[in-house]
């Protein structure tokens, strides 16, 4: 099963990176036909995983995969899994 990691840690501060990422991320899950991406935005405040998910639940994104799960053991994870 081959499989993406987006660690945003480094970057949770700067906003325009962190769309940047996460479309660089799904396009290369999309052009190599990788089966799982897992996000990792952190726990924190919660602030940064709202984000992602309001990214990924764009109507032009969320065409490309299939599903979204939240780490239930981990809260400061997210797997997006594609077709």
């Amino acid at each position: 099963m081959s499989k993406l990691k987006l660690d945003l840690h480094d970057i949770f501060n700067k906003g325009d990176m962190i769309d940047k990422e996460l479309q660089r991320v799904v396009n290369e899950a999309v052009e190599k036909k990788i089966e799982t991406v897992e996000i990792i935005p952190g726990k924190g405040s919660g602030q940064l995983k709202k984000k992602v998910l309001r990214f990924l639940e764009q109507k032009h994104i969320k065409a490309l995969y299939k599903r979204l799960e939240k780490d239930s053991k981990n809260h400061g994870r997210i797997f997006v899994y594609f077709r």
